[in-house]
């Protein structure tokens, strides 16, 4: 029986289009002319990026990270609100950000062959308030928090490996290339808006469904 992680909030959470939702309200509740989706984007971006510096620094929660990278989005656009009110009120949220229609019957076949968890960069409490925490036990979720690394950093995924990790299944280009670059197998799932990296190392296995996994994983985790 392999150990197969999956991706939180590309593989299994259509993130955007919960998060997008998500501001849609608050730009409303401030009466901004801004759409929801630039603001996920904005957001988004540098959420990730300031993950990315976290090795230099000191530990930082993904909450902290979040409101963070909410104060520079509205500092870059003239925005006067709360971030630290207008991040919480967005994690708030993580309960309505939807799964891929393909995900609770892909991890069901995935999990009669193999243990199912999760890689990713959250903390704790909010992957409970996630719609996949029901979907995996908790015994085999790898967040950031319990790693005390984030993804694309090697470490995360070297102590994934560590930890038992056999399989890693990612959607967006920068979980794929870092899997790929510190030794994981790796199968992509392909989600609209993700694309592998073109300069980074290429998945040899890639699956457009989840449902699909089972067989890839014949050959991949045997």
């Amino acid at each position: 029986m392999a150990w197969v992680t999956f991706d939180l909030f590309s593989a299994l959470i259509d993130s955007r289009a919960g998060g997008t939702a998500a501001f849609d309200r608050i730009a409303a509740g401030h009466g901004w002319d801004v759409a929801g989706r630039d603001l996920y984007d904005d957001w988004d971006a540098r959420n990730k990026a300031s993950q990315k510096d976290l090795p230099a620094q000191p530990w930082v929660t993904f909450a902290e990270h979040s409101r963070r990278a909410l104060d520079a989005a509205y500092a870059a656009r003239g925005l006067r609100a709360d971030p630290a009110e207008d991040a919480a009120a967005l994690l708030a949220t993580l309960p309505d950000w939807p799964l891929w229609p393909d995900v609770e019957a892909g991890l069901a076949a995935v999990a009669r062959d193999h243990r199912v968890g999760i890689l990713s960069n959250v903390d704790d409490e909010l992957f409970r308030r996630t719609r996949a925490a029901v979907l995996v036990d908790d015994d085999a979720v790898l967040t950031s928090e319990r790693l005390r690394a984030y993804k694309p950093h090697p470490d995360i995924y070297r102590r994934a490996a560590e930890a038992g990790v056999d399989v890693h299944v990612p959607a967006s280009a920068r979980d794929t290339r870092g899997a790929l670059e510190a030794g994981l197998a790796v199968v992509r799932v392909t989600r609209p808006g993700h694309r592998v990296d073109p300069a980074g190392p290429q998945p040899e296995h890639e699956v457009e469904d989840l449902t699909q996994l089972p067989a890839v994983l014949v050959s991949v985790a045997s």
